[in-house]
């Protein structure tokens, strides 16, 4: 497998999926369109790995990412391109991000909107998966800043302490999968 550890994996000029509230596919447009004043809706994903121990791998968001810099997230969050299946964007953004693999289970899709002060806006329709860290993740340095397992636990108390150190699409999905799928998140949380 291909370990990327600092080459440039994303640019503003990719076509992402504009869709629907029912994820129905609308068209496309620039990354760097989508993401301009309040967004405009675009297909997403959120990737949440855990290790044996049934710790969140976290990723600290690169500081030369324009939304939300230096911010803690789940283990991977990106789009499929244009013309790109969901199955095979989130094994290309692993590869890419964390030089890893992994299979995924799919647990729910919701859509959000967050702003970042006057830099842009997420507004999206995001699918959230689950799975198990395969390879040791190698972080690639201009998407990831740092990386670090967190128990749930831990990670609950961190994000009631200081939210504002945490993505706000990761604040409510963590907070969705622990009070709608909570089954599920205690199938990957629970030592392996």
């Amino acid at each position: 497998m291909e370990r990327e550890t600092n080459s440039i994996v994303s640019s503003d000029s990719e076509l992402l999926i504009l869709v629907d509230e029912d994820d129905r596919e609308v068209g496309s447009l620039s990354k760097a369109a989508c993401h301009d004043g309040d967004g405009i809706l675009h297909r997403a994903f959120s990737v949440f790995l855990f290790n044996d121990e049934g710790k969140l791998l976290l990723q600290q968001r690169s500081t030369g990412k324009r939304l939300w810099p230096g911010f803690w997230t789940n283990t991977c969050c990106s789009h499929p391109r244009q013309g790109e299946p969901l199955e095979l964007a989130t094994e290309r953004r692993l590869r890419q991000e964390l030089g890893t693999a992994a299979t995924l289970e799919f647990i729910y899709k919701f859509s959000y909107q967050a702003k970042f002060g006057d830099l842009g806006s997420e507004f999206e329709l995001c699918s959230v998966f689950l799975g198990r860290v395969g390879e040791p993740p190698v972080p690639n340095a201009t998407e990831i800043s740092a990386l670090r397992y967190v128990a749930r636990e831990a990670l609950d108390r961190e994000i009631a302490a200081e939210p504002a150190r945490f993505t706000p699409w990761f604040r409510m999905e963590w907070r969705r999968l622990e009070e709608d799928f909570a089954d599920r998140l205690a199938a990957y949380t629970a030592p392996a």
